[in-house]
């Protein structure tokens, strides 16, 4: 150890930069100090990549594009656009490929509702679309759902069942809940393939559909909400671009081909309801008109008959010329009476659906040959908003502001539309009374006619009157039937679903790159923490840049079972520790005359007695006539390590009991080494200590020894060793590595400074080999173990597993 080193006085202030870079420089020496717990700590994360690897169940994306069409804004109504943002019309049209009454319309398109499951090594396999085995579910029937049910067989005739789950759940029909159940107990559990299997709890059909003379697959019946909110949970809808209204469907599932076919039941799902939402006002209008044709056609097949019979009863065919004026003058007054009629009965019919506010029986005017302009656009805007409304109401609440919204416009038009009927029902009242007046008119002169003639006439009216009825509502019920095929979803599917080739996760690479990224981080917190959140001293470069004191000796750690290790092994690093100790001394100490040296520690268990013993041992090995005294008077230890007895020492030359030291002094087995033990306990050690006689036996001993030895109490628990600090000519602070705590570091700089201490050092004990060796660059390979204060060094299973590495 270069002692030049030691003696420079510690540094208040650091470079910023050199000392972050000696930081990182430490972190980094440390961590690769520990490289057997690197190595480990990668094989560990690395396995556990590869059993994720290899037993986690790949995972598929599928994906479809789906074009959503920009609809056109509404009708300009009170300077105000009823629609007129589009990103919000994407956004519910995604929100309603996302919503559960278009999941379940999708799911009735596939056949989810079993699930077979193989046993595999560490989980369950489900099989689809093809398993060896069929399940038929009769579901007007009470049924066992959402638990697997074990199918068994050993020929192609039957199969058993068995109930393995805990519980399972049972639906009733008409009833939207299920119940928890038990499993259920069978008298018989042997059914034949292909019959159906009744019991109060279930009623469905298994079919063997493959050639397999025997096998087992575990079956799970899926309850119907459950399914719904399974597939409208984990669906992905969102923009394939932001200027875009094509959307991307994504779906992932361990089923490539179950994750394909529910996308594609999906899409076509949307359109079929987009396209029923759109012949609904087409439907209504040939619902209604069907239903006013079926009685006219039977009222024209009467009339056509009493025509026939009037005809040949009376001989009469034709008629003058006069009466066929007339007749088509009556005619066309009662076609233009009748469409007026029927106007007014389909505005007194608007008005109760909006008084009621029934929306889904409203038929468009246009439907019926009502040509008003206004009447239709406000119409067919109010049956917009209400099918908006629908789609909200599928994700939403009634309270949510887009709902609200909509029941507002609603509201505005159906108050709108109503003030309107007012006034074209008026106007259709007085179209009616002037039709009236000048068919009474038309009448007189029909009243000149003969009387057969006039007999003719009245039923030849009636029957055309009836005829250009039905053949007006036949007219508009084709019109409505060519609109209602003629309709397409303005929608449309751009791309059915595809699934990837390589499955999302688990995905090798990565795990395997943050398995060693784990790897590697972990060991590295670990040296952090070690270092950063440890409170004990650990890393000498720290030591030195905290303390006021210099470090004279660093002596390094080694289980070891005889405490005077110099006399024990003196070719050991330890005692070569010593022998470096003692040389520096030489600068410190006196020449020429007696010097007391007093070694203290903060607190018990840091070696202060192992290193007085020692520090005694090494100086009487140079022949220095060397005595040790113990003044630890609480807890004495020396006695034991020398084989003395401790019968008589310090106490009693303190106290009075004996004023002849040299009584008091004992021979020890190593030559020009002397020990003055503690003695007795006493029951008040500080006053003796501090009762004057200690000074004047050092002094006393000063003549007969070159080198005293104070062993003291720890100046963290006691205080007479602050009354000692004056005797000593040298102060030797013991700091224990990875035991003292940093508090300690700050308590040896405050004795320093306020007891003014100019001659103070630091012996850092028990350091780790490794820790020498990366610091100053060299190593004993020697150490030393021990007992301080009842404190044993244990070393462990861990420290058994490094030394194996080490080895």
């Amino acid at each position: 150890m270069n002692p030049n080193r030691q003696f420079q006085a510690p540094q208040q202030f650091h470079n910023i930069e050199e000392d972050g870079l000696y930081q990182l420089r430490d972190i980094v020496r440390r961590y690769f100090r520990y490289w057997y717990w690197v190595v480990l700590s990668l094989l560990v994360c690395l396995a556990i990549a590869f059993l994720i690897n290899r037993w986690t169940p790949p995972v598929y994306m599928a994906t479809a594009q789906f074009l959503v069409k920009e609809q056109e804004s509404g009708i300009n109504l009170f300077e105000q656009r009823l629609f007129s943002n589009p990103e919000l019309q994407l956004t519910n049209q995604m929100i309603m490929l996302r919503s559960r009454p278009i999941a379940e319309l999708a799911l009735k398109r596939v056949d989810f509702e079993v699930e077979y499951h193989y046993h595999g090594i560490f989980s369950k396999i489900e099989r689809y679309p093809t398993a060896p085995i069929l399940v038929e579910v009769d579901w007007k029937h009470p049924q066992i759902v959402e638990g697997e049910i074990e199918v068994s067989w050993n020929d192609s005739q039957n199969f058993k069942l068995v109930f393995p789950e805990e519980s399972y759940q049972l639906t009733q029909v008409g009833l939207e809940t299920s119940t928890k159940i038990d499993p259920p107990i069978l008298e018989l559990n042997t059914f034949d393939f292909g019959k159906w299997v009744e019991t109060p709890f279930m009623r469905f059909k298994v079919s063997l559909t493959s050639s397999e003379s025997g096998g087992r697959i575990n079956v799970k019946i899926r309850e119907k909400n459950s399914l719904i909110n399974e597939f409208a949970k984990f669906i992905q809808v969102r923009p394939l671009d932001k200027n875009s209204t094509i959307l991307e469907l994504a779906i992932e599932t361990n089923l490539p081909a179950k994750g394909r076919d529910y996308l594609n039941a999906l899409m076509e799902a949307y359109l079929e309801n987009e396209l029923v939402q759109k012949n609904l006002t087409a439907s209504n209008t040939m619902s209604f008109i069907d239903t006013q044709l079926i009685g006219l056609e039977d009222s024209l097949n009467y009339i056509e008959n009493r025509l026939e019979t009037f005809r040949s009863a009376n001989r009469i065919y034709d008629i003058s010329a006069e009466g066929s004026a007339v007749f088509s003058r009556l005619a066309e007054l009662d076609r233009e009476l009748t469409q007026e009629k029927l106007k007014r009965e389909y505005y007194r019919n608007l008005q109760n659906y909006l008084v009621k506010e029934d929306y889904n029986e409203i038929i468009v005017p246009s439907g019926l040959g009502i040509e008003d302009p206004i009447l239709n656009n406000l119409i067919k805007n109010l049956l917009e908003l209400q099918n908006q409304k629908a789609y909200l109401m599928t994700t939403q609440k009634a309270a949510s502001p887009a709902v609200r919204e909509v029941n507002r416009k609603l509201e505005d038009l159906n108050n709108s539309i109503r003030q309107l009927l007012v006034n074209v029902d008026e106007n259709a009242a007085f179209l009616i009374s002037d039709l009236e007046r000048r068919t009474v008119q038309v009448e007189q002169q029909f009243s000149r006619l003969p009387a057969k003639e006039q007999n003719l006439l009245r039923i030849q009216r009636e029957y055309t009157f009836s005829e250009s009825i039905y053949t007006f509502l036949a007219q508009k019920r084709a019109e409505a039937a060519i609109t209602k095929a003629s309709n397409t979803p303005a929608n449309k599917i751009i791309e059915y679903a595809r699934v990837s080739e390589t499955p999302i996760t688990p995905k090798p690479i990565r795990n395997y790159a943050l398995a060693f990224s784990l790897g590697m981080l972990i060991p590295l917190l670990f040296v952090l923490g070690k270092v950063y959140l440890s409170d004990k001293v650990k890393d000498i470069k720290e030591l030195e840049r905290k303390s006021l004191v210099p470090i004279l000796a660093s002596v390094a750690f080694r289980k070891l079972y005889d405490e005077l290790v110099v006399f024990a092994d003196k070719n050991s690093g330890i005692t070569e520790a010593f022998r470096s100790l003692r040389a520096n001394m030489n600068f410190v100490l006196p020449k020429d005359q007696a010097s007391v040296i007093l070694v203290t520690s903060n607190t018990s268990g840091e070696g202060k007695t192992f290193c007085s013993m020692n520090l005694a041992s090494v100086y009487s090995l140079a022949g220095k006539k060397t005595i040790i005294i113990g003044t630890d008077l609480r807890k004495p230890k020396i006695a034991k390590e020398f084989a003395l007895t401790n019968d008589r020492g310090l106490s009693n030359y303190l106290s009075g009991q004996q004023n002849d030291w040299r009584l008091l002094v004992k021979r020890t087995d190593y030559e020009h080494l002397d020990a003055l033990l503690s003695g007795p306990i006493p029951p008040n050690p500080s006053e003796l200590i501090g009762n004057g006689k200690l000074p004047l036996l050092i002094d006393a001993l000063k003549k007969e020894y070159d080198i005293i030895i104070l062993d003291t109490p720890p100046i963290g628990m006691v205080s007479e060793t602050l009354e000692m600090f004056p005797l000593a000519d040298a102060v030797f602070f013991v700091v224990r590595y990875n035991y003292t705590l940093k508090s300690g570091i700050d308590h040896i700089n405050h004795l320093k400074t306020s007891q003014k201490l100019q001659n103070a050092y630091i012996i850092f004990n028990a350091v780790d080999e490794k820790e020498i060796q990366y610091n100053f660059g060299y190593g004993y390979g020697y150490g030393y173990g021990g007992y301080y204060g009842g404190d044993e060094e244990k070393e462990g299973i861990m420290g058994r597993l490094r030394k194996s590495f080490l080895n």
